[in-house]
């Protein structure tokens, strides 16, 4: 699974780096790429330009959370079957990682209903499961970045009826370059493996 994700990462960098790249030569103010930027590795999900909203409502790219240790999901907060577990999954992954490896780790939840979930709606579900702290990020973003961000993380998802979605259930762990080093399927899993590569990850 791993192999074929990687290459679906590598497709969709290289098509928006190919848009990136025709929308510069027709610009006539073409953006300097940073030195910072070039440095990113290629499979880095730093690279894709979506733009995602906040439970604070503010507006952010995927690199504003470099430089953490990512562990992300992809939930619904209408959902009442498997994310309440996933949701419960994530809070005891954190609870578990040290305090000091905590400090470089965010614990991000990328919803896969942007309509329903608004940045209220994400606001109010922090609060009711008590992650309204800094370190938990609750993401929506267009129908089109959510089904990309999706097949990066191999994370399937349909809606099955006007309210319920099937999905995945995948905690994806990334470095602080935003590269994908981990990746555990299933609920209330033995998460020991995941929280070993977190605080593996925070170290470096």
């Amino acid at each position: 699974m791993k192999t074929y994700k990687y290459l679906i990462f590598a497709l969709v960098v290289s098509l928006t780096a190919c848009k990136n790249s025709s929308d510069e030569k027709s610009s006539d103010n073409n953006q300097e790429v940073t030195a910072e930027s070039q440095e990113l590795p290629d499979l880095s999900i730093y690279h894709l330009p979506s733009e995602w909203t906040t439970q604070n409502n503010e507006d952010i790219t995927l690199e504003n959370l470099k430089g953490d240790v990512l562990a992300v999901v992809m939930i619904y907060t209408s959902c009442k079957a498997a994310c309440p577990r996933l949701v419960a999954d994530m809070r005891n992954i954190q609870k578990k990682v040290s305090d000091e490896k905590n400090k470089n780790v965010k614990y991000v939840f990328v919803s896969i209903d942007p309509e329903t979930d608004t940045p209220q709606r994400l606001k109010s579900f922090a609060k009711e499961n008590e992650m309204d702290s800094d370190q938990w990020v609750f993401l929506r973003g267009t129908e089109e970045d959510t089904r990309e961000f999706a097949a990066i993380l191999a994370v399937s998802y349909k809606q099955i009826s006007p309210v319920d979605f099937s999905h995945s259930n995948i905690i994806s762990v990334f470095d602080q370059q935003g590269v994908l080093k981990y990746q555990k399927e299933g609920l209330g899993e033995d998460d020991s493996e995941t929280i070993q590569k977190i605080e593996e990850l925070s170290n470096s």
